[in-house]
């Protein structure tokens, strides 16, 4: 069934689709859904049942849009991008107006610690050891809310191991807020242990960010092949949503090297948007801002804007 809320995520999350041709295919009069989309006019129930065939043929379907879109940001090493992806990425799909919940799932606390967010009685790491605690969100801004973590959730691993379902738990978690959220980014650690295996778990795609280097190189078919078992054994929807680039320099090798796992992974998409070696990123950080907040003018803010955009393309590319 079709409703107003859910047709607003599809158009939002599928911008290339032309509102001008869904009213046409579904006879309803010009600018009805441009005033939709405005928060100024309301659909009738006659609207939405001749609206439901025609966006189903453009990739509609209510499993994928009741509910967010949950995104593990991986790799298995750090420094290489994450915690900066998931934070940036995450603000510049909230600054286009989605919902975005951020998910702290690395024990460093790095994410939450670069937001400024001081985790409080409850975090992640409660809500996986009892499913009866919500996760404790926090916002960061309009349309941005953050689930921190501390050092705390190191004690994970061994107590997830210990339940039963630990594979799962962060799963059952997100089930009961994903509703209210078009995308959901979870920050993962960087290693290949059950934190990362769960959130690859609760997860409709994972995200790699990469240095283009030799060993990142390396790493990423050791990555790939642990994706493909999580898929095999535990989640046969995970898809891979791509590669970015991250921490670019303008050097011979960083050339090289994205030339070449372009070649070697021709098969997978690798975002064209590269997130450049740039110190406006760690100025950001020092003063815990956002991107935008901080400069929303500068080459390192709109890298990130950039990326939310071919993100989302390639999301309606898919569809």
């Amino acid at each position: 069934m079709l409703t107003q809320e859910t047709l607003l995520k599809f158009l939002k999350r599928r911008s290339a689709i032309s509102v001008a041709t869904l009213e046409r295919e579904a006879g309803l009069p010009k600018n009805t859904l441009s005033g939709v989309l405005s928060g100024t006019r309301n659909l009738s129930e006659k609207h939405l049942t001749a609206l439901f065939p025609i966006v189903t043929q453009y990739g509609f379907s209510n499993e994928a849009f009741e509910k967010a879109r949950v995104i593990s940001i991986i790799n298995h090493k750090g420094g290489v991008g994450k915690t900066t992806t998931t934070a940036y990425l995450g603000e510049a799909l909230a600054n286009k107006g989605f919902k975005v919940l951020l998910i702290d799932i690395d024990p460093q606390g790095s994410l939450s610690e670069v937001l400024n967010i001081r985790v409080g009685q409850t975090q992640v790491f409660h809500s996986l050891l009892n499913l009866e605690v919500p996760l404790a969100i926090q916002p960061v801004q309009e349309n941005l809310d953050i689930a921190p973590s501390d050092i705390e959730l190191s004690s994970a691993e061994k107590e997830l191991s210990n339940k039963i379902g630990g594979e799962l738990r962060l799963k059952v978690a997100i089930s009961k807020i994903s509703k209210n959220y078009d995308f959901i980014l979870i920050d993962c650690p960087p290693s290949l242990n059950i934190l990362t295996v769960t959130a690859m778990q609760a997860s409709n795609s994972c995200l790699i960010t990469t240095l283009p280097e030799q060993l990142a190189y390396k790493g990423l078919v050791v990555l790939l092949e642990r994706i493909a078992e999580v898929r095999a054994l535990l989640n046969p929807s995970l898809e891979l949503d791509g590669i970015v680039f991250t921490m670019v320099k303008g050097n011979s090798i960083h050339r090289e090297y994205k030339e070449l796992i372009r070649q070697q992974f021709s098969n997978l998409k690798v975002f064209d948007t590269e997130i450049k070696h740039l110190i406006d990123f760690q100025k950001a950080m020092i003063d815990h801002l956002t991107i935008s907040a901080f400069n929303k003018n500068s080459e390192a803010a709109t890298s990130y804007e950039n990326l939310g955009e071919e993100y989302l393309l390639s999301l309606d590319k898919r569809s």
